[in-house]
């Protein structure tokens, strides 16, 4: 009897191949499972490719939404950047994507999901940390680090066996979408001393090409969560690309970045993330507006641990969740508005405000309207330099 298998669909170069060498190589029945978090791909084109390359089933199933809102949203409470840069758009997604292919595997009593990642990349680790969480029973298949299948030997296969793919050897990039971001590998950007071309960018203008004129952008927070563009409602799907949208027409979240793969490569990375870059940068500032001192310079530590989790496939793990209670109790005072300004390029906060926020004018302001009690900064000073006076006169000149 034949195996059945859940496959991980993207309808790319390497998955597109992987239907194939399942069916055909291995003698698999293999469900295609393609989860939308964002590419805008064709249902019916990708139902009708996965079919013809040998797939016995195929599934699609719609989650944008359920992406900005179970994975993005949290990941932006946490303004979670990797290395300090990278948003984590195509680790967010992976997750989501497991969560589904043990759904459909379960739906269709398969009894092993498969993965297109290769054995130097990031995701590999994250589909199979992500299913060993969630079904322990369910063997993981990766086909493409079995295979040990390059980028130019996929295509070889692909045309030798009439897959019809995207990528050619002239056109070489590897392309991974959703709403969070954009990520390109392969060809030129793999040689890190060279400029990324701008046939590799989508979403993003260049700062020569952008706008002369800046725009304004006003984002508003509920409890960390954003909920309204320029004073319009919308869907958390919609939100992040209408921010997207705005912001990448400026040429903000382009990211070229040196990075420090799990596996432990430096691997050089490309990533398009306006809205994520847009939608950090507000939410960072309006939860400094709204937390006390002490809770921002935690924050700040407990969100690396955060973003580092996410990178390295540990969504679904008791550190990640606590980590996410702490910023549950947090967010409950992120609410407001922030606005930013977009221009050429760059991004900055130009204005905020909240029910929550901290600042208090009467004792910021150093006009008339001042009523800080000036006096009381000596008795915390004395209290602060005290163990000073006493180290030095114990320990004497250490200069």
């Amino acid at each position: 009897m034949k195996e059945r298998i859940v496959l991980a669909y993207s309808g790319g170069l390497d998955t597109s191949v992987l239907v194939h060498l399942l069916t055909h190589r291995h003698g698999h029945e293999v469900i295609a499972c393609h989860v939308d978090v964002g590419e805008a791909k064709d249902r019916e084109a990708l139902a009708a490719k996965a079919k013809a390359a040998g797939a016995v089933a195929f599934e699609f199933v719609e989650a944008r939404d359920e992406f900005a809102e179970e994975f993005c949203f949290p990941a932006l409470q946490a303004n979670a950047l990797y290395q300090g840069v990278y948003p984590l758009s195509a680790a967010l997604s992976r997750p989501l994507i497991a969560r589904h292919l043990v759904r459909v595997a379960r739906k269709h009593g398969a009894t092993a999901v498969a993965h297109g990642a290769t054995g130097k990349g990031n995701d590999q680790v994250r589909f199979e940390l992500a299913v060993h969480a969630l079904a322990p029973e369910l063997r993981v298949l990766a086909p493409q680090r079995e295979h040990n299948l390059t980028r130019d030997a996929a295509i070889a296969y692909a045309e030798k066996n009439g897959i019809p793919v995207g990528a050619t050897r002239r056109s070489p990039y590897s392309i991974d979408e959703n709403l969070w971001g954009r990520s390109i590998e392969g060809g030129v950007l793999e040689d890190p001393a060279a400029e990324p071309p701008e046939d590799c960018f989508a979403w993003t203008r260049s700062a020569a090409h952008a706008p002369d004129e800046p725009e304004l952008l006003c984002i508003a927070f509920e409890r960390g969560r954003p909920v309204r563009v320029n004073g319009e409602a919308l869907s958390p799907a919609a939100l992040v690309a209408r921010v997207g949208e705005i912001a990448g027409r400026h040429g903000v979240g382009r990211i070229d970045l040196m990075e420090d793969r799990v596996v432990g490569i430096k691997s050089r990375e490309v990533y398009e993330c306006p809205a994520a870059v847009a939608l950090i940068a507000a939410h960072r500032d309006l939860e400094r507006f709204t937390s006390l001192r002490q809770t921002n310079h935690l924050k700040q530590i407990l969100d690396q641990h955060f973003a580092e989790l996410v990178y390295e496939g540990l969504w679904f793990s008791q550190l990640r969740e606590a980590l996410q209670a702490f910023n549950d109790v947090v967010q409950r005072t992120v609410t407001g508005e922030v606005t930013l300004k977009l221009h050429k390029g760059s991004i900055r906060v130009v204005g905020r405000s909240s029910p929550h926020g901290l600042y208090d004018r009467a004792l910021s302001t150093y006009d008339e309207a001042d009523r800080f009690d000036h006096r009381a900064a000596a008795g915390l000073i004395e209290l602060s330099g005290l163990p000073l006076r006493l180290f030095a006169r114990l320990s004497g000149d250490l200069s």
